[in-house]
């Protein structure tokens, strides 16, 4: 089986669903001859043509709201907006009317669209392009948030995301945009909602979104040398959320940790501690559950003190070994 990257996996699921389906198109600033601000869409416009892949002015606001007006006639838009950050500029149209109006319709209307965006820091792009807002979405009735980790999750998460009759915001962090794994040249397809356990263990459950998966994986490899066994699961969608999966893996090995880029204060990793909490799995733990987050800080500019404001592997590791008493 080939290997691609992130990257190059999200290019083809586009290209796919496009060829498919003369209803999907996509929108944003730069998509076209430029090939977007990380190259996802290069080369698409001469496939395609100018109408399929638009270009449109520097305004979040235009490009969401031409976005839902075109989902609500049929066609199934995927708009990319260059940073995360930006998603600020479209969250009335994205809170207000995409998330509201197939239940303000009663069902009626659907809004088969895709917003997909890069997240998460590691580049050195510093404050205002550099954020994880993920909660923000999921904390909306009415929008399904996506966040892979890897290539061939990538690309089967977006093939449903099109394909998908609702809102989607899809997460895609900068820094696995060059991650390479196998993903099949054939079309497939990942049921938003459905966790993967990423690598299987008997002493700590590590629950992990986008970036920190690979950095939950590494920690897992370096703690099997002292004899830690770790299990790691990638959500992979946040809306809808595989609880099962989680419960499951905790009610097997008593303990939990939850890492996110995001901020820890009000981060997702809430959500799935008060999750377990209040489920049967509560009674199976044999210590706290940890946390691990970003520090309440703006993204630093300076690359020493951006590695310092979330977390990295070896802050994993010494959690891990808390969690276990290990010394």
């Amino acid at each position: 089986m080939r290997e691609i990257t992130y990257l190059e996996a999200v290019r083809e699921a586009m290209t796919l669903e496009m060829r498919k389906n003369e209803d999907v198109f996509i929108l944003g600033e730069d998509i076209g001859v430029y090939g977007g601000a990380f190259g996802v869409t290069r080369g698409m416009i001469e496939e395609f043509g100018s109408e399929r892949v638009r270009n449109t002015p520097i305004s979040e606001a235009a490009i969401s709201g031409t976005a839902i007006g075109a989902a609500l006639t049929g066609m199934r838009p995927i708009l990319e907006l260059q940073f995360s950050d930006f998603i600020t500029i479209a969250m009335d149209n994205m809170v207000n009317q995409a998330a509201k109006l197939r239940y303000m319709y009663g069902g009626k209307a659907k809004v088969p669209m895709v917003l997909r965006t890069p997240a998460g820091s590691g580049t050195g792009a510093a404050a205002q392009h550099s954020q994880s807002l993920e909660a923000w979405m999921a904390h909306i009735p009415g929008l399904k948030v996506v966040q892979p980790a890897t290539a061939y999750d990538a690309k089967g998460l977006l093939k449903a995301a099109i394909d998908d009759n609702n809102p989607v915001i899809f997460y895609e962090h900068k820094l696995c945009y060059r991650t390479k794994c196998h993903v099949p040249e054939e079309e497939y397809s990942i049921p938003l909602g459905k966790a993967d356990v990423k690598r299987k263990g008997t002493d700590v459950t590590v629950v992990a979104t986008a970036v920190m998966v690979h950095k939950a994986l590494e920690a897992a490899v370096e703690l099997e040398k002292e004899g830690i066994s770790v299990e790691v699961i990638d959500p992979r969608t946040l809306v809808p959320l595989d609880e099962e999966t989680i419960i499951r893996s905790v009610k097997k090995t008593s303990r939990l940790i939850v890492v996110h880029e995001a901020v820890k204060r009000g981060g997702f990793g809430g959500e799935i501690t008060s999750i377990i909490a209040e489920s049967e799995a509560f009674d199976y733990l044999d210590a706290p559950i940890k946390r691990l987050g970003g520090k309440p800080v703006p993204i630093p500019y300076n690359p020493t003190l951006e590695r310092a404001a979330i977390p990295q592997v070896p802050d994993i590791i010494e959690a891990v070994k808390e969690t276990l008493n290990w010394s």
